[in-house]
């Protein structure tokens, strides 16, 4: 039992490390039917809950629905022309997305951590 306890603390712990860990702003570029697109995407967790919001030089948008757990992030953004979701993996100073367009087309996106 003590071992359990000992096991499940740990892992609690590492789940607040890692949402802690995602606060920042983060830069990357993915490709796009009109070419190469820049995103800046600010984050800000408290505990599971994360806010925040995604810039680039055709739009700016607050996250919606974003959910982060352990080391996984989640988030869509509504646009005129659709939604965009955003389904990623932190590692580091690494924050590496799928973004599904309002097509259902995905897309890759590497972001950094601005420092």
């Amino acid at each position: 039992m003590k071992y359990l306890f000992a096991v499940v603390a740990f892992v609690l712990s590492t789940m607040v490390v890692c949402a802690a860990s995602i606060d920042g702003t983060w830069k990357g570029t993915m490709e796009t039917p009109m070419g190469a697109m820049e995103n800046t995407i600010t984050l800000k967790a408290d505990g599971a809950n994360l806010a925040g919001s995604v810039k680039t030089d055709f739009f700016e948008s607050k996250i919606e629905n974003a959910t982060l757990k352990g080391d996984k992030v989640s988030f869509v953004i509504n646009m005129d022309f659709g939604t965009l979701k955003y389904d990623g993996t932190l590692a580091g100073d690494d924050l590496n997305f799928t973004v599904t367009g309002p097509d259902g087309s995905p897309t890759e996106l590497k972001a950094k951590r601005q420092k």
